[in-house]
């Protein structure tokens, strides 16, 4: 898709961070824009935001999770809007916990709005996207969709999930000969508030309180970056994108050391494991 000047796209999870920067680089293009998110304050500020460029801006309070709601919410920006060329499947959450400590719940939770709302948003626009002739369909996976570490099992097997799940739908559309283009993004550390907000339960010596502020300390990329990427992402109908420094460097990681790199997250972990249970002192 060379330009979006004209077009309509859907963004999930637009209230805020990397969802609302993509909203409004797109209003800005002259593309019209449907907006949705279950934070309905984030909601209302960036499509203000998006109609100080003109466009038209439709907005809805969706839960991903739920497959109805999001099948009824694409029809409805067909019917409204007239048309969809671009969906980016970008809500999601976190969560911290190791794989013992996981409550089932807390794991469907996520894999409900990180993995099925992409299943959810692709299947639902998609019918839509032919229609109109032309599209792009944009996932947002992660670079913990590329290596796994500890705490982020049931994120890692969402984003996992995402890739394999992004990169069989461009397959197939190619078999196809249609004129849709797919790309899985792998963003490293966003300054957005998903890990403020992120759901953890806490275990001596591995999550605590202070672990979303330090690592937001690792996020080098704003979220004005990410979406001037997408952008260029759709405009090159590139297959992947790569996200920040740190994001090229875990993948060459992973390219190269597919095994040691587990080897060097596991004595990493375990150091800090150590001086948080030091720390702690033996009655706490």
């Amino acid at each position: 898709m060379k330009s979006v000047k004209g077009r309509v796209a859907a963004i999930t999870g637009a209230g805020s961070g990397i969802g609302r920067a993509t909203a409004e680089l797109l209003a800005r293009n002259g593309c019209h824009v449907a907006l949705s998110d279950v934070n309905e304050q984030g909601l209302a500020q960036t499509a203000e935001k998006c109609r100080g460029h003109g466009v038209q801006v439709h907005t809805a309070r969706v839960d991903v999770a739920h497959r109805e709601a999001v099948h009824a919410w694409a029809d409805e920006v067909a019917r409204e809007l007239g048309a969809v060329h671009l969906v980016i499947n970008n809500a999601g959450v976190a969560l911290g916990a190791t794989i013992e400590d996981t409550r089932y719940e807390d794991f469907e939770w996520l894999m409900n709005i990180n993995f099925w709302g992409v299943v959810h948003g692709t299947k639902a626009f998609l019918p839509h996207l032919k229609a109109a002739g032309e599209g792009h369909i944009v996932n947002i996976s992660s670079v913990f969709g590329l290596i796994a570490v500890p705490t982020q099992a049931a994120y890692n097997a969402a984003k996992f999930a995402v890739k394999g799940f992004t990169e069989a739908l461009r397959q197939e559309l190619e078999v196809e000969g249609l004129p849709i283009g797919v790309t899985c993004v792998h963003p490293g550390g966003i300054k957005t508030n998903i890990a403020r907000s992120a759901r953890s339960i806490p275990r001596k010596g591995w999550v605590g309180p202070d672990s979303s502020a330090d690592f937001e300390k690792l996020f080098s990329t704003t979220p004005e970056r990410a979406a001037s990427d997408i952008l260029s992402a759709i405009h090159k109908n590139r297959r992947r994108l790569l996200i920040g420094t740190d994001a090229v460097v875990i993948d060459l990681l992973q390219r190269l050391l597919p095994t040691l790199y587990q080897r060097l997250l596991v004595a990493g972990a375990r150091r800090r494991w150590r001086k948080m249970m030091l720390s702690a002192g033996p009655h706490s």
